[in-house]
């Protein structure tokens, strides 16, 4: 006894309908940003870049709470042995 599935012929073609849909609006979209040509903004030659200046306070640094602060002890390389012979044990 054959067994037909009608409902799998319906759905392929909204499938379809809905692939054709998505192609168009990718296209339209792709054919508005790539079609037009975009102008590009015109620079003046009058106009020269000048840089400003920048001044740093170092007075900031006598700041005596910066004064308390520490230096951060040398941390020593590991004395002993890395790692297990095969990680991969449960302990």
């Amino acid at each position: 006894m054959a067994i037909n599935f009608f409902g799998t012929e319906k759905r392929q073609k909204y499938l379809i309908f809905v692939l054709i849909g998505l192609i168009l609006v990718i296209l339209i979209l792709v054919w508005q940003n790539f079609g037009t040509k975009q102008k590009t903004p015109e620079v003046s030659t009058t106009e020269t870049f000048q840089p400003t200046k920048v001044e740093i306070n170092f007075e900031l640094l006598k700041n005596p709470i910066l004064q308390e602060l520490q230096i951060f002890e040398e941390i020593q390389p590991f004395e002993g042995k890395i790692g297990r012979e095969n990680p991969f044990l449960s302990y």
